[in-house]
């Protein structure tokens, strides 16, 4: 029998499979499409503190091999969070990962200081990296100093939690933050986030987002995110022994095992869940047949094994 299992700085997980954070809702909402109960895990959309609206419309406009989003973390709020989606994220069987926003590193202790205690939260992962909204988001991601500062305060109130940082590619060198992080006790590291992108409207001539640009994912970014997977893993986490959750454009067992090969543990499909939720199983099981096919009994075999 082939081993899927992994583990995520602690964490036991059966496969490395599990939703991104933003495509996914709080809880159970891809339940009717897709088992839920046979991800690795499960990891949210954004909380803030309190309630977000989210940017103007339009805030979604699919391009080629890809797809421009600028919700701006628009979702229930922390309180409402916690009396209406714990629940269900009780009942789903898998380890949660709580994804985490704020406009002020207080906004993100805040939210981290609450969840601290929450028995079915495994981790929290820290979004400092989103790159559609006016405050917090990207500007965290992109400095050096401020990645160290937000997760070591981060750090500090993830008492009893795994603390991952999801990384913004908008940089020159992926491997500066990665190394602010890890140096500022992350146990995990997220890449990549979405690319800042913009399409126009050639009639009207101006931005189709209201927001005029968003983050973009899809097919479009996963060769970027592989090769920013692999040079965080061989320059900075490899040797740190902290492992990566690689994302971006991921929508096949061939992407899959790319990512696995470049470096990563776990595996976060976004983008690719809007045209088939299954995916996420089709993947698990797509991998399960590699292994078998190339005579491997585990997963962590070809992990970071790329030649």
């Amino acid at each position: 029998m082939i081993d899927l299992s992994v583990d995520i700085a602690g964490v036991k997980l059966a496969n490395p499979l599990m939703t991104a954070s933003g495509t996914c809702g709080y809880a159970d909402e891809y339940a009717d499409f897709v088992d839920l109960s046979g991800l690795g895990a499960f990891v949210t959309k954004s909380i803030t503190p309190a309630p977000r609206p989210g940017n103007d419309y339009p805030r979604i406009v699919e391009t080629r091999a890809g797809l421009l989003n600028a919700i701006g973390l628009a979702n229930i709020g922390l309180e409402a969070f916690c009396a209406e989606k714990i629940p269900l994220l009780e009942r789903l069987g898998v380890p949660v990962f709580v994804n985490v926003a704020g406009a002020s590193i207080a906004e993100y202790v805040s939210v981290i200081e609450r969840l601290d205690d929450i028995e079915v939260v495994s981790g929290v992962e820290l979004n400092i990296s989103c790159p559609n909204v006016a405050e917090g988001g990207i500007q965290f991601g992109t400095d050096r100093e401020q990645v160290a500062k937000i997760t070591a305060a981060a750090r500090k109130a993830c008492r009893n939690k795994i603390l991952i940082v999801k990384l913004s590619p908008n940089v020159t060198d992926i491997t500066a933050p990665a190394r602010a992080a890890v140096e500022s006790g992350a146990d995990a590291l997220s890449l990549v986030n979405t690319f800042s992108a913009m399409v126009i409207d050639i009639e009207t001539r101006k931005p189709v987002l209201a927001n005029r640009t968003g983050g973009l994912s899809g097919p479009a970014i996963r060769p970027i995110a592989v090769y920013m997977v692999h040079r965080v893993w061989t320059e900075v986490a490899k040797d740190a022994g902290v492992p990566i959750i690689g994302m971006g454009g991921l929508q096949s067992t061939r992407d899959a095992i790319e990512f696995l090969l470049a470096g990563a543990t776990g595996l976060a499909v976004g983008t690719a869940t809007f045209v088939n939720p299954a995916c996420l199983t089709e993947i698990r099981d797509g991998i399960a047949e590699y292994l078998e096919a190339h005579n491997h009994s585990s997963i962590t075999e070809i992990i970071g094994t790329v030649r």
